[in-house]
């Protein structure tokens, strides 16, 4: 099958179960070519299973689609060939060094000339320097980069990436994002999962999955513009009681602690603005409207979402 240009994954009615667990449900969305994705969702939401499903290594129970122009039940090989895939507990060998993890990955894909091959991937993720020292012995964000560099040995299009920054220091993870958006300059798609705000708002497009079904998806402003969505914060001591007063007014339809300030949303601002000024007259708290946040929007999707698979291990 020729590799289309519109799109780099396009699926639709993706449906998995695990015996009576709905893990995915009716499941579609489009990435395109040198897009970066951010794949968002709570822990058991199923954004692994969807991953799997995307890239061949999961057949669904129903729905179609395509990656990379091959179809994801027909051409799950060819999609695997062309696709690097970053898991998210590190894979390699903790024994060798980064240059001979670099080297038997080269192998494993039959790489003619590997060692050019690896030279270019140490150069390219900034691994040269360290290429002898032991994989066991590096931090966390240098085991992201030399999984990364591993993953883009064979020149993939398409990057799968599952949580690839758990665990690293902000250094570490805002270098990582630095490369991906160098790649996507370069045409290379990118879907990322991840639990990160800060990463959510660097992605092109977002999609929020919650108990196996798709909330919300679009760019950081369509999602929260969709959400319909004001927001009101708070600034003062005893929050958290403040937080139980408002949410027993029917203008406020959540309250979410962020440290020192409270962030009070609903669907109708004079009424919200009446009902926090109303409640906590007199108390000496700063109150200003601002503009509602993405992670403001996706508690709030998250509480409208029904667990229809509690305990089930996406």
């Amino acid at each position: 099958m020729t590799i289309g240009n519109e799109w780099a994954i396009a699926v639709d009615g993706l449906n998995k179960h695990f015996g009576d667990k709905h893990v995915v449900n009716n499941l579609s969305l489009r990435v395109r070519p040198g897009e970066i994705f951010g794949f968002l969702g709570p822990n058991g939401s199923g954004k692994t299973t969807s991953i799997r499903l995307m890239c061949g290594l999961l057949t669904p129970d129903s729905g179609s689609g395509s990656c990379l122009g091959y179809d994801i039940v027909r051409e799950a090989e060819q999609i695997k060939r062309n696709v690097g895939y970053m898991t998210q507990k590190f894979s390699y060998w903790d024994d060798l060094t980064i240059r001979e993890n670099l080297d038997f990955v080269a192998r494993m894909y039959e790489m003619p000339d590997r060692s050019a091959v690896v030279a270019r991937a140490l150069d390219e993720l900034g691994l040269a320097s360290r290429a002898g020292q032991l994989a066991g012995s590096l931090s966390g964000g240098w085991k992201q980069r030399l999984a990364l560099a591993a993953c883009m040995l064979h020149q993939p299009r398409l990057l799968l990436l599952d949580e690839p920054t758990a665990g690293v220091d902000p250094t570490a993870r805002r270098d990582f994002w630095a490369e991906l958006h160098r790649l996507a300059a370069k045409g290379i798609s990118v879907l990322v999962s991840t639990h990160y705000m800060d990463e959510a708002e660097r992605c092109h497009k977002l999609a929020y999955i919650a108990y196996g079904s798709l909330l919300a998806q679009g760019t950081a402003g369509e999602i929260v513009a969709a959400a319909g969505l004001a927001t009101v914060c708070v600034r003062g001591s005893g929050l958290g009681s403040v937080a139980e007063q408002l949410e027993r007014h029917p203008a406020v339809s959540q309250t979410v602690v962020f440290g020192d300030t409270l962030h009070v949303s609903g669907r109708d601002l004079p009424a919200l603005q009446h009902a926090v000024g109303v409640e906590l007259a007199g108390r000496g708290l700063g109150i200003e409207v601002i503009p509602t946040g993405l992670e403001d929007v996706f508690i709030h999707l998250m509480k409208q979402a029904r667990d229809n698979f509690a305990g089930a291990d996406a």
